[in-house]
C-alpha cells in the first residue's frame, strides 16, 4: 500500500487543478485544465486527464489508490453527493458514483474549503494539529473546522461555512447566500473593496487611496493593502474594520473548538502583513483566555497545492488506511 498514488482533484469554477501525490504527501506531478460548465464534460474531461498524465509520465493504472476530490457547496460525505454547486449549475449530483463509472477509481468527495483545511493540516501550516481552523479569503471566504483530526461536516455537509458568520446583524450588506451581514460581505476581497468604496464615498478628506479610485474609477482589495502599507488613512481606516470582523468571528469560532491552529489563507492572505497582527489583537480580545492562549493565527503556506494535497490526505486515510 506504501507504494500507491494519491490523486488529488480540486474543482473550482474556471480550472480544476490536479496531482499525483505520494502516501508522505509530496507532489510527483501536478496540472490543471479548464472545467468546462458549458457543456458539463467535467467528469470525463478528469478522468481523460488522469490517464493521459499517468500515460505520459509513465504511472500504471494499478499504482493509482483512488481520487480525492473538492467540489465547491455543500458534500454528502457518505455518498459523494454535491448537494448544490451554483457555479457549475449543479443540484443533487451524485459526483462520486459518476466519478468512480467514468475512472474506475474508487472516489471521496468533500467540500473544497475542507479539503484545503485538510491539506494545510496535513503538509502546510498547521503542522499535523488535530484541532485546527481553516479560513480561506479570496473572492468570498470559505473555511474548514476540523476537531480530533476529522472534518465537521454537520447534518447537511455545511459545517465550516465561517464566511457565513453574521457579523453585522442590521443593516449589512447583501450576501450571495440571502442573508445580509454576513462576514464574507466584509473579509473576502470583493468585501474589502466594497468597504473601501463606501469609505471613500463618505470621506472628505482626499488620501492616495481616495485619489486613485476617482482617477480610475475602481480599486482592488491589493491596492486597499498597498496604500495602507505606505500610512494611507482611509486604506489604514478599511483594515481596521475589517480585522476587527474577522478577529471577532474566529474568536466565537474557536470558543467552541479550541483549536491550536487557526490557519488564514486564499488571495487576501498575501496582506498578511498589514492586518494579521490587528486580527491577532481582536482575537486575543475576544477569545476566552485559555482558548487564545491555546491557539496560534498562521498564514496558509500552501497556496494552490492545500486542495489537491487534502484530497490525497482523504485518499490515504478514509479509502486505503481503513
Amino acid at each position: 500500500m506504501s507504494n500507491k498514488i494519491l490523486v488529488g482533484v480540486d474543482l473550482g469554477g474556471t480550472t480544476i487543478k490536479l496531482a499525483f501525490i505520494s502516501m508522505q504527501g509530496d507532489i510527483i506531478e501536478k496540472w490543471e485544465i479548464p472545467t468546462n460548465k458549458k457543456d458539463n464534460t467535467i467528469v470525463v474531461d478528469i478522468a481523460q486527464t488522469i490517464s493521459q498524465k499517468a500515460e505520459e509520465i509513465g504511472i500504471s493504472f494499478s499504482q493509482l489508490g483512488g481520487i480525492g476530490m473538492g467540489a465547491p457547496g455543500p458534500v454528502e460525505l457518505e455518498t459523494g453527493l454535491v448537494y448544490s454547486a451554483v457555479n457549475l449549475g449543479w443540484e443533487n449530483y451524485p459526483l462520486k458514483e459518476e466519478l468512480e463509472k467514468v475512472t474506475g477509481l474508487r472516489a471521496i468527495i468533500d467540500n473544497d474549503a475542507n479539503i484545503a483545511a485538510l491539506g494545510e493540516m496535513w503538509k502546510g501550516a498547521g503542522n499535523e494539529a488535530r484541532d485546527l481552523i481553516c479560513v480561506t479569503l479570496g473572492t468570498g471566504v470559505g473555511g474548514g473546522i476540523i476537531a480530533n483530526g476529522e472534518i465537521i461536516h454537520g447534518t447537511l455537509g455545511a459545517g465550516g461555512e465561517i464566511g457565513h458568520i453574521t457579523s453585522i446583524p442590521d443593516g449589512g450588506a447583501p450576501c450571495n447566500c440571502g442573508k445580509t451581514g454576513c462576514l464574507e460581505t466584509i473579509a473576502s476581497a470583493t468585501g474589502i473593496v466594497r468597504i473601501a468604496v463606501e469609505y471613500i464615498q463618505q470621506s472628505e478628506v482626499d488620501t492616495p487611496l481616495t485619489e486613485k479610485y476617482k482617477e480610475s474609477g475602481v480599486i482592488s482589495a491589493k491596492d486597499v493593502f498597498d496604500f495602507a502599507r505606505e500610512g494611507d488613512e482611509i486604506g489604514q481606516k478599511v483594515i481596521d474594520t475589517m480585522a476587527f470582523h474577522l478577529g471577532l468571528a474566529i474568536a466565537n469560532l474557536a470558543n467552541g473548538t479550541n483549536p491550536e491552529k487557526i490557519v488564514i489563507g486564499g488571495g487576501v492572505s498575501k496582506g498578511a502583513d498589514v492586518f494579521l497582527h490587528k486580527v491577532k489583537e481582536f482575537f486575543v480580545k475576544f477569545a476566552f483566555p485559555t482558548v487564545a492562549k491555546g491557539a496560534e493565527i498562521k498564514v496558509a503556506t500552501l497556496g494552490n497545492d492545500a486542495g489537491v494535497i487534502g484530497g490525497a490526505w482523504l485518499v490515504k486515510t478514509k479509502l486505503l488506511e481503513i
